[in-house]
């Protein structure tokens, strides 16, 4: 297909998702302060989940879960960045102005990076948590385990992983809300998000007892 003609066919699909985008931005901005946007906007940002990513360090059960996650995280960063660079869609002319861009694929708005990580936050606590199964009375255990995992079986509190899966819902949906990305940008990002944690769980699991004992 020439590129005149994949315009004919993207063209009018990026008109309508342009102006969905702005009517969504417009009728919902009267009502959200900007505040709330901008925390979960860093709250989604990579140099914080990253660093906070590393406590899971302090919980040798979740260790497991540390490696694929750190690892995930990267690769979100690196697969968005370059599908940035190659589709380069302009962000809406109505983003907010507080924006900061920590490099130049962050000029473009396909697809939403911030989408991508809390969709790849949210499935991968739901995709582990089958995993954790063995009782909190194990000495190894430590305070975190106590508050995202029930101690009469182990099992992650599935309030924890409806909570993380409405952040990250609402978080993406914030995206548009201030204005940063527009809508296919947003549902993108979070189809690539939930790929991105089935990749990680699936090929990026290593066996972390060989590393830091028990």
């Amino acid at each position: 297909m020439s590129p005149s003609t994949a315009a004919i066919f993207v063209g009018p699909i990026l008109a309508v998702d342009a102006a969905v985008s702005r009517a969504i931005h417009t009728a919902a901005k009267p009502f959200l302060p900007p505040f709330l946007l901008l925390l979960l906007e860093i709250s989604a940002d990579f140099r914080f989940s990253f660093p906070v990513s590393l406590s899971l360090l302090l919980s040798p059960p979740l260790r497991p879960f540390l490696i694929p996650f750190l690892l995930g995280l990267l690769l979100d960063l690196i697969s968005v960045g370059i599908v940035k660079l190659i589709i380069r869609r302009a962000r809406p002319a109505y983003n907010h102005p507080s924006m900061s861009v920590a490099v130049s694929a962050d000029h473009y708005s396909f697809p939403s990076g911030h989408a991508s990580r809390v969709f790849f936050v949210a499935a991968s606590v739901h995709f582990f948590t089958a995993a954790l199964t063995a009782p909190l009375e194990d000495p190894s255990y430590s305070f975190l385990d106590g508050w995202i995992r029930d101690r009469s079986d182990g099992e992650v509190k599935g309030e924890v992983v409806v909570v993380v899966w409405i952040w990250a819902t609402v978080t993406a949906i914030s995206r548009i809300l201030l204005g940063r990305h527009y809508v296919l940008d947003v549902a993108a990002g979070a189809c690539l998000g939930i790929l991105e944690a089935l990749f990680a769980l699936r090929f990026l699991r290593l066996d972390l007892e060989l590393i830091f004992g028990r």
